[in-house]
């Protein structure tokens, strides 16, 4: 049984990484979702819309866990300077920071749960996805990748196209 545990946790992790691809490659973009791609394939996550001033200051703050498959999108009226901290945030967090096409700038790869140093994004960025720590590692998402969702309107990945 010593390597049962690394084969099925093997097993679970390919599972997931098929259930993420096969899911982007469904369906049209809807406010509930995104869908990222790139040179390491494609993936979709359910996400939370965070595009008012209220939402972003709240964030993903006092919440013990977050699903898988699932994330927060923060929107930003225009491309701008951002850092975030995980004051309050109880889950560790990898951080997709996006400018106003939705092509990913920077990562913040496994941000640490209660730690209020400044996590910096960069000068011009929109949007910024936050998922489960290592998710992103896990999936290769990295600078280049491409995300899609309704709420980018200048998107290099466009609504419109598969």
């Amino acid at each position: 049984m010593g390597n049962g545990g690394q084969g099925i946790q093997g097993l679970l992790t390919g599972a997931l990484a098929l259930l993420l691809t096969a899911g982007a490659a469904i369906g049209a973009c809807r406010d509930d979702k995104v869908d990222l791609r790139g040179d390491w394939g494609s993936a979709s996550f359910t996400v939370e819309l965070a595009d008012d001033r209220a939402e972003r200051a709240q964030g993903l703050m006092n919440r013990d866990s977050m699903a898988r498959s699932a994330g927060m999108l923060f929107a930003y009226p225009a491309p701008r300077p951002v850092r975030f901290w995980m004051r309050n945030t109880l889950i560790p967090l990898d951080m997709i920071f996006l400018d106003d096409t939705g092509t990913v700038q920077k990562v913040h790869h496994e941000a640490q749960p209660l730690d209020e140093s400044l996590i910096y994004g960069g000068d011009a960025i929109q949007y910024v996805l936050e998922i489960n720590g290592g998710m992103a590692r896990q999936l290769g998402i990295s600078e280049g990748t491409e995300l899609r969702h309704p709420a980018i309107a200048a998107a290099a990945w466009p609504c419109d196209a598969e």
